[in-house]
């Protein structure tokens, strides 16, 4: 029976048992939405905060979160970019919710620093001592004597311990350990020159929160990606050393997903993101808000070897090249269609046997339905009036190269033959123009991109750009226009006489 019937029943009633039976009705919803709000952490969050605007990715971290409790995950890391309510649930709903199912037991939650962490100490402390909370888990109160913001118990003597990333836990036990966003932005810094920095959090963890767990605890990490060896990195690839590769679940929550769309739309929307993605260096968007930091470790052309032209205009420039790599369609499963445009100048700085350098003077990359790809085609064309436009002879570049030609475009063909062996082989072929500094890149957000990409070789998620830069280099190379000491070169020939005229 639906709940207009039962009220259209209720007023035939007595007004007096109208009544009791509304009040009966009411505190039976009550009873429902607490025991709801006991069960599922996403309902927790939502009685206890009203204003919670509701995304995507906080069903899917609720979901991790009652599988760490309901004891069928140990290991579980999440993450995800900033200002995506990751700390309000790792550290604050998270341990309320824990010590509301379980007040007998003990949690220990860290961050970067300990204020932050005693700061949410004292917000998980408040909450549970809250008429809200107190509605949902009737049970769990404060120990009267211990209410210290960062170091206090419940009445079922469970425990609560705050502490920074670094710090001393000797004497303390966790059934549930939280860690919250371990590293800092001056240790992101620093690691740019030295990556070893993020050791000491790793080392830190090793030696503290994993030697401090109680029988069946759970550990929780959430928290930004900062580069390959941050503890994420290091706890991941520590796991596949002792071959036990599945001991953690991780869930990466990108700010932009593959298809386009914001992770957390109904407060992100795609131009803030964009707009923000505009403003920050590729690798920091990369790491922080695609979960994605380049290894710099395995690169093949490294990001330092770049040299930047930091002028407004571009150099006087000759034979200008455009390379282009294609993809099929524009769905979310395919790659990128992406063109690169690049120069030929003259620097006297460079100290190789030819003074001919490359510059990289523009990149775009989009998914592209065919008719849009060859109008970005032949728009790039006109704009740049080019002496030589590659294509790559795969996917649609087949038919763009037709289709351009038809329209009398000369275009040509790149077809990599087995002697320049695969995309790795031909990436190393060229990998000593860039450590001999003849690459330049403007400083530019596209050509961070570029850059970021390559970086990234031959473990980044996408290497359109990468195709391109290998098809220029080894163009350019090939053609005689740049190239170092250590190339063959057609000297003039000495003509003398036999020394027995």
């Amino acid at each position: 029976m639906d709940i207009k019937s039962v009220l259209q029943k209720i007023s035939t009633l007595p007004v007096n048992e109208q009544k009791d039976f509304l009040k009966l009705l009411s505190d039976f919803e009550d009873i429902k939405k607490r025991e709801s709000a006991q069960k599922h952490f996403l309902d927790f969050v939502k009685m206890m905060w009203p204003s919670f605007i509701d995304g995507r990715h906080h069903k899917i971290m609720a979901d991790a979160f009652e599988r760490v409790i309901d004891g069928s995950c140990k290991r579980l890391i999440i993450n995800m970019p900033p200002r995506h309510t990751k700390s309000e649930f790792a550290s604050y709903l998270l341990p309320a919710w824990f010590m509301g199912r379980f007040p007998e037991k003990k949690i220990i939650q860290s961050t970067h620093t300990a204020e932050l962490a005693v700061n949410f100490g004292r917000k998980t402390r408040n909450l549970i001592d809250s008429e809200d909370y107190q509605k949902i888990f009737p049970g769990t109160k404060l120990q009267v004597d211990s209410k210290a913001a960062g170091r206090w118990s419940t009445n079922k003597m469970g425990e609560y311990f705050a502490i920074g990333v670094g710090g001393a836990i000797a004497g303390k036990g966790a059934d549930l350990f939280i860690i919250d966003d371990p590293h800092t932005e001056q240790e992101a810094i620093m690691a740019a020159h030295d990556p070893t920095v993020y050791d000491k959090v790793f080392d830190w963890y090793t030696s503290g929160p994993r030697q401090r767990l109680q029988p069946g605890a759970r550990i929780v990490i959430v928290m930004t990606r900062w580069g390959k060896r941050d503890l994420t990195g290091q706890i991941i690839q520590s796991s596949i050393n002792r071959g036990v590769g599945d001991e953690w679940e991780v869930i990466e929550l990108p700010a932009i997903l593959p298809s386009g769309a914001p992770l957390w739309p109904e407060f992100w929307s795609a131009d803030s993101l964009e707009a923000l993605k505009a403003e920050l260096p590729g690798a920091k968007w990369n790491a922080q808000y695609q979960q994605q930091p380049t290894n710099e470790d395995g690169a093949i052309l490294k990001r330092e070897w770049w040299r930047k032209w930091y002028k407004d205009s571009p150099p006087d420039v000759d034979f200008i090249l455009i390379c282009a790599d294609t993809a099929f369609t524009k769905n979310n499963r395919s790659d990128y269609s992406a063109f690169t445009v690049w120069g030929v100048f003259n620097d006297e700085s460079s100290s190789g046997y030819n003074s001919p350098n490359v510059i990289l003077l523009d990149a775009i990359k989009e998914r592209l339905e065919f008719p849009e790809l060859k109008a970005r085609a032949k728009e790039m064309y006109n704009q740049w009036n080019p002496d030589a436009f590659m294509i790559e002879a795969k996917a649609s570049g087949l038919p763009l190269i037709h289709e351009l030609r038809q329209a009398g475009i000369p275009v040509s063909e790149f077809t990599p033959t087995r002697a320049s062996g695969d995309k790795i082989m031909r990436a190393n072929s060229i990998s000593d123009l860039f450590a001999s500094g003849v690459v330049w890149a403007p400083d530019r957000k596209w050509s961070d991109e570029v850059i970021e990409e390559c970086a990234a070789f031959p473990n980044g998620d996408h290497d359109d750009f990468v195709d391109t830069v290998i098809m220029a280099l080894m163009r350019y190379r090939q053609g005689g226009f740049i190239q170092l000491d250590s190339d063959h070169r057609d000297d003039e020939i000495v003509r003398r006489k036999a020394d027995y005229y």
